[in-house]
């Protein structure tokens, strides 16, 4: 199988938002932003920027035609400030000029006065003031005020989870431009179209059929892109509007990572009980959650982490409690996992801890509670086709684990400072829009009179691979060579009212959409070979391998010629569909439903290596056993296992969001950002696909790929910190993640700050 995507760009001939220059004339805008965390705005002067050359307008609330308001699920977001910032980063005004240079350097000419308030950045303060983005959410099952008395065990604790920068390789982008009819055309790098439109139109003060958003493919996005995409698009859309003219925002490295959002970092307290032989009887969790100063997708994250909460175990009493905390950092937004992996450290801590206390071996508690066939979740749902245990069990015997553990003994007998260690991550994720209305798709195809496909969704295609599977989609349905299939852009004028590509739904909806439109056609196709073959009954025609066939036997009709003489007998050869998930829903007051399709199971093994003298460590392999279906495209998939194992290793070690006192991001480029790189992966990555595991709800019985894998990253924590258990066993354990070798040497040295001022001052003294 071939992703023809990767081949382009491999050969640099990819086009992303930058590379479009479709005009003679085109201005670029820079964004002035608040330089303050938190204040009042009592003076603007943009003046002297304005008259700088080359400076053909400034905008700035005052100038939006419609309503100064970009926020989604909660309209708490301005799109210019007015009267307060709230946030370091919040844009003020957009400086448009004959070209970039000129704009950023007008838009140091812009003079503000402001008066600055206290800033509140730790969620647990915003909660303590009362200040939430929304009131806090409740899921439970059980009776858990009354299971406690039932634990032989019950321990409690604290845990903190940090933030992670996407770094996507293609920074934010827009070009937008006016056509005809007063309407404007905008070019996105979103990955989610139709919101780009429907915010555009309110912040224009005009109707949606006005805007039309066009996405050829994303140079990444991993949820960054969902919500955020949409301000810089917006404001292009106004300044072409405005000027008459086309304009390009393309946001610069270090100014794309200080005004954007970041994963939301957590901070969450635990107590769990469990029985003498090891079983949990209760789980109570509280989940602090970061939003930032504005909504963004935060509740719908929040939402995720509770649904979540107990990862891949069975707990009959179950209350996890989550608040949504306004901070005054950038508003916090999508990532991989979606308040998935959150809630998948803190249980993982949980049971960690729970170990320690027991005496009960950490893996061992992890075998005990695995999910069975029909267990009931905290929100209702029941576990169907559930594949924890055979994930778990498949994983011990395919990768030699009992071989495993004595090596790893006899080589931390032979060392004193280097420690080797393992650990064993097991997921479950739930795959479908937790808000059931987005579960839907459409598709377009088209057949053309030479046999050549095009095919029009709602997916976008961001580095993941989802046209490749739409391509393998088409050609399996028409049984065609997948040379003669397009994928086009993804157009909200083609496909409208779309759902964002994210929550690894994108080649779900649009798959079952593809082949539901191609059904279409191919029973007009089938009906028409009847006519001309003579053959009475319709059902017995095939077309395989472009060929038509009656009763399995090949006949001459080829497919280029059926679809020529279909086209002159005026047969249709285009279908439009729509796809539904069937079955799903949530009751939002009850806080329980139905609201996945199916769940996405898998087990990983991470061995790691470290050095704890110096705090350094290596990720020696991670080996997965990953719950896949009938995969479409095992190439695709297989990256995308790979890729999600590294973010999310990167996420649990080395990847460190640090703002400043005063809220200002300072690690804001990748010299002080750090992420894994080729040195940093692990010598070896296997990825087992889980055998004869076909699944009823997807395209072909395949599953959903895109989020599950980054929760095995989380393995690598545990397994680092069990290797420096083997080297100070007494050590104080705070689950505070990124394990960074910082985090690493201090932990294992708690007093070396003392240590290091004695020994020079006896040095001092010899």
């Amino acid at each position: 199988m071939i992703n023809y995507d990767s081949i382009k760009h491999v050969r640099g001939e990819s086009q992303f938002v930058d590379d479009f220059i479709p005009f003679e004339k085109i201005l670029y805008g820079y964004v002035f932003y608040s330089p303050i965390a938190h204040g009042l705005i009592r003076s603007l002067d943009i003046s002297e920027a304005l008259n700088m050359e080359g400076v053909r307008y400034i905008f700035t609330y005052k100038d939006i035609p419609g309503q100064n308001q970009v926020g989604g699920i909660i309209q708490d977001e301005e799109l210019f400030a007015e009267n307060k910032v709230e946030f370091v980063g919040q844009p003020i005004a957009l400086v448009v000029a004959e070209n970039f240079l000129v704009a950023k350097r007008a838009s140091r000419k812009i003079k503000i006065e402001l008066e600055e308030l206290k800033p509140v950045f730790d969620p647990r303060e915003a909660y303590q003031i009362g200040s939430l983005i929304m009131p806090p959410r409740v899921f439970s099952i059980g009776n858990i005020d009354q299971a406690w008395s039932q634990c032989d065990y019950i321990v409690e604790g604290q845990v903190e989870s940090g933030g992670q920068e996407h770094l996507y390789l293609e920074t934010q982008g827009s070009i937008a431009f006016p056509v005809e009819n007063d309407c404007i055309k905008i070019y996105s790098s979103t990955q989610n179209p139709t919101h780009v439109q429907r915010i555009a139109a309110r912040v224009l003060g005009t109707s949606m059929n006005k805007i039309e958003v066009d996405v050829l493919r994303l140079g990444g996005g991993f949820g960054g892109k969902e919500d955020q995409a949409t301000h810089w698009a917006v404001m292009a859309a106004l300044a072409a509007k405005k000027l008459n003219t086309a304009v390009k925002i393309i946001l610069p490295r270090q100014e794309d990572m200080r005004l954007t959002g970041k994963r939301h970092p957590y901070s969450s307290d635990f107590k769990i009980g469990l029985d003498k032989n090891g079983k949990i009887i209760a789980y109570e969790v509280t989940f602090y959650q970061n939003a930032g100063a504005a909504a963004d997708l935060s509740p719908a994250i929040l939402e995720r982490t509770l649904f979540h909460t107990t990862n891949t175990y069975y707990i009959p009493n179950v209350k996890a409690t989550a608040f949504s905390c306004k901070t005054n950092l950038p508003p916090n937004t999508a990532f991989r996992g979606f308040g998935g992996p959150q809630a998948m450290f803190v249980i993982e801590s949980a049971l960690f801890k729970a170990s320690r206390v027991t005496g009960i071996d950490y893996h061992e508690l992890q075998k005990i509670n695995l999910l069975k066939e029909n267990d009931e979740f905290p929100y209702g749902q029941k576990a169907k086709n559930c594949r924890a245990k055979i994930c778990y069990e498949t994983l011990e015997k395919k990768f030699e684990l009992e071989k495993v553990k004595s090596q790893i003994i006899a080589f931390n007998r032979q060392n004193k400072f280097i420690k080797k260690a393992y650990s064993i991550m097991p997921i479950c994720f739930g795959i479908s829009f937790t808000s059931t209305f987005l579960n839907q798709a459409s598709a377009l195809v088209h057949i053309y009179t030479d046999g050549s496909v095009g095919v029009s969704t709602a997916a976008v295609e961001m580095g993941q691979g989802v046209n490749a599977k739409l391509l393998e989609i088409t050609s399996k349905m028409f049984s065609i060579s997948p040379s003669k299939i397009k994928i086009e852009s993804t157009n909200t004028t083609r496909a409208a009212n779309t759902s964002p590509t994210a929550a690894s739904k994108a080649a779900d909806l649009n798959g079952f959409a593809v082949m539901e439109a191609c059904e279409i056609i191919i029973k007009r196709l089938k009906k028409f070979s009847a006519q001309l073959l003579n053959i009475t009954d319709e059902n017995k025609i095939e077309i395989k391998n472009e060929y038509v066939y009656v009763h399995n036997q090949k006949t001459e009709l080829n497919w280029n010629e059926l679809i020529q003489k279909a086209y002159l007998n005026r047969i249709s050869l285009s279908a439009q569909a729509h796809h539904a998930t069937p079955d799903v829903y949530f009751d939002r007051e009850k806080s329980k439903g139905q609201p996945f399709a199916y769940h996405v199971y898998g087990t990983a093994l991470i061995e790691v290596t470290v050095d704890c003298l110096r705090g350094t460590y290596k990720i020696d392999s991670v080996k997965v056993v990953h719950d896949l279906g009938d995969s479409i495209h095992p190439v695709v998939d297989l990256g995308q296992v790979e890729g999600g194992i590294a973010q999310g290793i990167g996420w649990m070690t080395v990847e460190e969001v640090i703002y400043n006192e005063n809220g200002k991001l300072i690690t804001d480029a990748l010299s002080t950002y750090k992420v894994p790189d080729i040195y940093f992966a692990p010598d070896k990555i296997e990825v087992h696909f889980l055998e004869d595991s076909p699944n009823p709800f997807g395209p072909f019985k395949s599953k959903a790929v895109g989020e599950p894998p980054f929760m095995y990253g989380i393995g690598s924590y545990f397994a680092i910190l069990k290797a420096m258990l083997e080297f100070k066993p007494d050590m104080e354990i705070k689950f505070h993640a990124p394990m960074t070798n910082e985090r690493v040497l201090m932990s294992l040295y708690k007093n070396i700050k003392e240590k290091v001022s004695n020994h020079f001052m006896n040095a001092g003294k010899i």
